[in-house]
């Protein structure tokens, strides 16, 4: 052997493996290049699946031993040797090698420094192609239960809020129009619906993700004995995944997730944006306190809704991480790619930002002030009772389609004659649009009158927001 062969060579005479050295370098005289290290390996993300990956590990070597695989005194000692691991890991006295090419790397070589020739045989009937698609399924596992859980909270939040605005009322918008009186309470319930089918969303994926895909080895399985159901079991699956071509490429439950995560961020997007509208001078609805609220390095006076404006500004973030997952999935035939790696960078990004961005959201709107007395006088003016007068005369016999012509008369009517609402418009003005207009009419058209004749399941009036109230109170009760 040459001194250049035994300069790259990672195996010394007697063929003794190097622990910290890449799990493929067997096949490998030459050592890689440094930028090829370091353009390759994915330590960096993957740090945060360290306990899941050791989780999986501990699962597999107990089913080693159990099937007679591998010795069970080795089994045993390479299950104790992972709880220490990763008690070293939380506490902070094992720091993650950077220089590791991966987790699964980094757990095997500090397994095999401290227990040695057994930790050698955690790998038995494995490949990184199914304990990685394992690692993302038990991180996204709890990763999706605790963003479930800040749903809820922030479901509870704005609930809590609504029980005090039952009769705040607020104009409803089309088009960025004054379209119809609801009541604030109203209106929080429409931002709490989304949020629970984002919760629905996140569960359903949940579900799809739950099964155990290890076994499936690099894409054929493995000729070993290996119980499967056994580490399902252990692991807490409901089933493993029935094909191991599929199981080692799927990454529907990356995209899943990462779906959920761009859907509920652009519900808050929309949210924000009504925040940032209702927080100006022009509406005036929303007073968003100093702590949530930034200045101008310019301007003395400004008090701008930036925390609004960034988690608007940081929809895009999650929606491009999305589409960043679809377009690497796109052309890859089965199975495992190595562009799979680069799932793991997109998917962590969009949860960090999705978890972030609904706390900060839940914190801004607890923590608002609502300006009663500006939504109020909104709701005059503009002419958003237009609708109840043509339900008036389809109660008093008119068919609809003429009411709405009668309506819109009246509206055209008070416009040309400068009158801000059509209350304020004398009876015999108003009568002389349509005989069937009577002196009651008035008492239909107030802003409280609009919203209280709304009561049907689902809409403004007061008995049909309690009742939204109370389905949402019970869908917190119910969830996680």
């Amino acid at each position: 052997m040459s001194a250049s062969e035994k300069k790259t060579n990672r195996f010394p005479e007697g063929g003794e493996r190097d622990n910290h050295a890449p799990l493929w370098s067997g096949r490998f005289c030459e050592s890689p290049d440094a930028d090829a290290v370091a353009f390759e390996t994915s330590i960096g993300a993957d740090a945060r699946m360290a306990q899941d990956d050791i989780a999986g590990s501990m699962a597999h070597a107990g089913m080693l031993g159990k099937q007679g695989i591998i010795p069970a005194e080795d089994a045993s000692r390479i299950v104790q040797a992972l709880e220490a691991i990763a008690a070293d890991l939380r506490s902070g006295a094992l720091q993650i090698d950077p220089a590791a090419e991966d987790i699964h790397s980094f757990v095997e070589a500090v397994l095999t420094d401290r227990i040695g020739d057994a930790g050698r045989r955690l790998h038995t009937g494995r490949s990184r192609n199914d304990q990685i698609a394992l690692d993302e399924r038990l991180y996204l596992r709890r990763a999706l239960r605790d963003l479930q859980k800040e749903l809820v909270s922030t479901v509870e939040a704005l609930v809590s809020v609504a029980e005090q605005h039952t009769g705040t009322l607020l104009p409803g918008y089309t088009h960025m129009q004054r379209a119809q009186p609801v009541t604030l309470a109203h209106h929080l319930c429409a931002w709490c619906w989304p949020l629970t089918r984002d919760y629905g969303r996140i569960g359903d994926a949940l579900a799809r993700m739950d099964a155990m895909p290890l076994g499936s080895g690099a894409l054929a399985g493995s000729g070993l004995p290996l119980d499967r159901q056994q580490v399902a079991g252990a692991l807490g699956f409901s089933r493993i995944t029935p094909n191991s071509l599929d199981a080692v490429s799927d990454r529907d439950y990356v995209l899943e997730s990462a779906a959920a995560f761009a859907i509920l961020m652009t519900h808050l997007s929309r949210f924000c944006e009504e925040i940032v509208l209702w927080s100006t001078e022009e509406f005036g609805f929303i007073r968003l306190p100093e702590k949530w609220s930034t200045g101008s390095s310019i301007m003395p006076q400004k008090k701008n809704p930036d925390f609004a404006e960034l988690i608007r500004g940081r929809c895009g973030r999650v929606t491009g991480d999305l589409v960043a997952l679809l377009t690497m999935m796109k052309g890859l035939p089965l199975s495992y790619n190595r562009d799979l790696q680069e799932d793991k960078n997109s998917l962590f990004s969009a949860y960090d930002t999705a978890l972030s961005c609904l706390r900060v959201f839940r914190s801004m709107v607890s923590a608002a002030e609502w300006d009663t007395g500006r939504m109020r006088a909104a709701c005059t003016g503009g002419h958003a009772n237009a609708t109840d007068l043509a339900d008036y005369l389809v109660r008093k016999g008119m068919p609809f389609r003429t009411a709405h012509t009668v309506a819109a008369s009246v509206v055209r009517e008070c416009i040309e004659s400068g009158v801000q609402d059509m209350t304020e418009l004398p009876f015999v003005r108003l009568a002389a649009h349509a005989e069937e207009i009577g002196q009651d009419v008035y008492s239909f058209l107030t802003p409280e009158a609009c919203v209280s004749a709304r009561s049907l399941p689902g809409g403004p009036a007061p008995q049909a927001v309690a009742a939204q109230l109370e389905e949402l109170r019970r869908f917190c009760r119910n969830s996680v």
